[in-house]
């Protein structure tokens, strides 16, 4: 039986948190999304996913490096 927690939507609750996605960021920074997935023990899928959510909210910024894109800490993290 599955012991994960779902929200208010019925959708199951990350087994990691914001900060510790931001906080392999900041490990890696610039950070591949698989160094973040590996750092927080998710799915590369799942990583992409949360980094991109932590964009929209302006916790992170992205950057294309070849065909990588790369992610940093957004500038109101390093004041």
């Amino acid at each position: 039986m599955d012991t994960r927690t779902r929200d208010e939507r019925g959708r199951y609750e990350p087994t990691y948190s914001a900060e510790e996605i931001l906080a392999a960021v900041r490990e890696y920074e610039p950070a591949g999304t698989m160094e973040v997935a590996e750092a927080v023990g998710c799915a590369r899928q799942n990583a992409d996913y949360r980094l991109r959510r932590l964009r929209d909210a302006g916790k992170v910024s992205s950057k294309k490096v070849g065909r990588t894109l790369v992610w940093f800490t957004a500038e109101e993290e390093h004041a």
